[in-house]
């Protein structure tokens, strides 16, 4: 194939592609007039690009006058997709750049029922640490990483009830612990599980909008102090919104 032909195919594949990304949860529906606001198309140019979409069952035409959605075919993709997202792969980089700033245990959290699950750990190199490897649970209203989850569930009354039962949590004091957690945006606890040890949590989010689980990063208070927690705390939330953006959060 000549080069000019070559370079015209992949600039047609670059303005179907920028067709797709111009529809959004708030734009479901769009007219070609308001395709042409968004694209850097002309009319012929944009129609050929449409029914070519169309064709292909990435876009599907609806109404009167003539409006487009996304079709079935971003659908199977988007099932594919998540069928093969692997959350603590995913997160091995952000992981890692916590881990190398902080010289603390760094462990990834997801939420199961009442508990939540360790799927990921990198453990302080530094001779006095704390660590609990992959595949630990615990209530997930105790300590630090299982707050930053509650803090966005959108709990029931009841269901807090159950989360808090057989835990001695106070669910007054609890709730004005959540509150705190997202004013401030993580999580924090002080010798709550093991003794002399300080955690410091923040979540992260799902391509639905939904908490998919929290990063932490333990160690011992003589290390950890408030000034340190506060440090980590921002470069804490700051790889998480990288690891919520992998996983298709868009806020």
């Amino acid at each position: 194939m000549p080069h000019s032909d070559k370079s015209d195919h992949v600039r047609a594949v670059s303005r179907a592609l920028d067709i797709l990304l111009a529809f959004t949860p708030s734009d479901i529906e769009l007219s070609p007039t308001e395709l042409l606001k968004r694209v850097d198309l002309s009319r012929p140019t944009l129609y050929r690009l449409l029914y070519t979409l169309q064709e292909s069952g990435f876009l599907v035409s609806v109404g009167e006058p003539q409006q487009f959605r996304l079709g079935p075919s971003v659908a199977r993709l988007a099932h594919v997709w998540t069928a093969s997202l692997d959350i603590s792969a995913l997160a091995e980089p952000v992981l890692r750049r916590i881990w190398s700033y902080t010289h603390e245990t760094v462990a990834l959290f997801v939420a199961q029922g009442e508990n939540r699950l360790c799927v990921a750990e990198l453990p302080s190199p530094q001779p006095l640490n704390f660590k609990r490897g992959v595949g630990y649970t615990e209530r997930i209203v105790r300590g630090a990483t299982g707050r930053a989850i509650l803090a966005y569930l959108e709990a029931t009354p009841q269901e807090m009830k159950s989360f808090a039962r057989g835990t001695g949590v106070d669910l007054i004091a609890l709730d004005r612990e959540l509150s705190a957690t997202r004013k401030r945006g993580y999580a924090s606890s002080h010798h709550e599980l093991i003794p002399g040890a300080v955690a410091v949590a923040v979540p992260f989010f799902d391509q639905h909008g939904k908490v998919a689980g929290s990063i932490g990063v333990f160690g011992p208070e003589i290390r950890l102090t408030e000034t340190v927690c506060k440090r980590i705390a921002q470069t804490l939330k700051s790889e998480s919104q990288q690891l919520s953006a992998l996983l298709g959060y868009r806020p």
